[in-house]
């Protein structure tokens, strides 16, 4: 099975920005992506502005919304206290059982997290539970701005003690006129963490389709991507993984 978990550092720092750019070009590449949000909370995944929505668009797939994120929760919450708040149990399982009912339908899945990669999705399970069970490279979406070093260290140490493959790192949101922060963690983030960075994406003013799209193409490596995910088709040697 191929495919990345997309995962952050923490919650709000553009996952679902990252993972639908990442999918329209894939889609570029003639790659037939699909995308998976097992778990959505504080708004309808059939909303137009909920990630679900916006991953179905960007990935062109045909995979239903009930597909894409078989479990919703009203509260924006983490999705564990969430679903207790509805006197609901989700089980690893339980969101596995549906990953095997559709990750044939593509060749190529995009999977994207909630929050970061210790969050609790269900019962005695944690995002990072999840990313082992898929065995999915990880791509970790970090914020640009002061404190960003260490929630990346962090989150890296976090998933090579769980022996979880690192694909790399993408900064999210970069200021148009970065501060002495943002200019120099780079970087420190890749000596101290031993990942590559693919990309630096700016803030967007607006998130359209067309504004994802190009932000990708202009500033994600997408050859060292596909490289590292043995998608380039120029090597037959295994790409080791972080």
């Amino acid at each position: 099975m191929k495919g990345i978990f997309v995962t952050g550092t923490d919650t709000g720092v553009g996952k679902t920005v990252v993972s639908c750019g990442l999918a329209a070009a894939l889609k570029e590449q003639r790659i037939d992506v699909g995308v998976f949000k097992p778990l959505l909370s504080g708004i309808s995944r059939e909303h137009a502005e909920s990630d679900t929505s916006l991953l179905k668009q960007m990935s062109q797939t045909t995979l239903s919304h009930e597909e894409i994120t078989p479990f919703e929760f009203v509260e924006p919450l983490a999705p564990l206290v969430a679903a207790r708040l509805e006197e609901r149990k989700i089980f690893l399982e339980d969101v596995l059982a549906h990953w095997e009912s559709m990750k044939e339908k593509h060749e190529f899945f995009i999977v994207e997290g909630a929050g970061g990669i210790s969050v609790p999705l269900g019962e005695d399970f944690l995002v990072s539970d999840l990313i082992k069970a898929l065995q999915l490279p990880l791509l970790i979406v970090a914020r640009p701005n002061l404190g960003t070093i260490n929630h990346t260290f962090l989150t890296i140490q976090y998933a090579k003690s769980m022996g979880l493959p690192i694909a790399g790192i993408v900064i999210n949101g970069r200021s148009e006129h970065p501060d002495i922060a943002e200019a120099t963690s780079p970087e420190l983030m890749e000596d101290m963490c031993g990942v590559p960075i693919l990309g630096m994406m700016p803030k967007l003013d607006e998130v359209t389709k067309e504004k994802v799209q190009s932000m990708i193409q202009v500033y994600l490596d997408m050859p060292l991507l596909l490289n590292r995910l043995k998608l380039d088709g120029t090597s037959d040697q295994e790409v080791r993984l972080i």
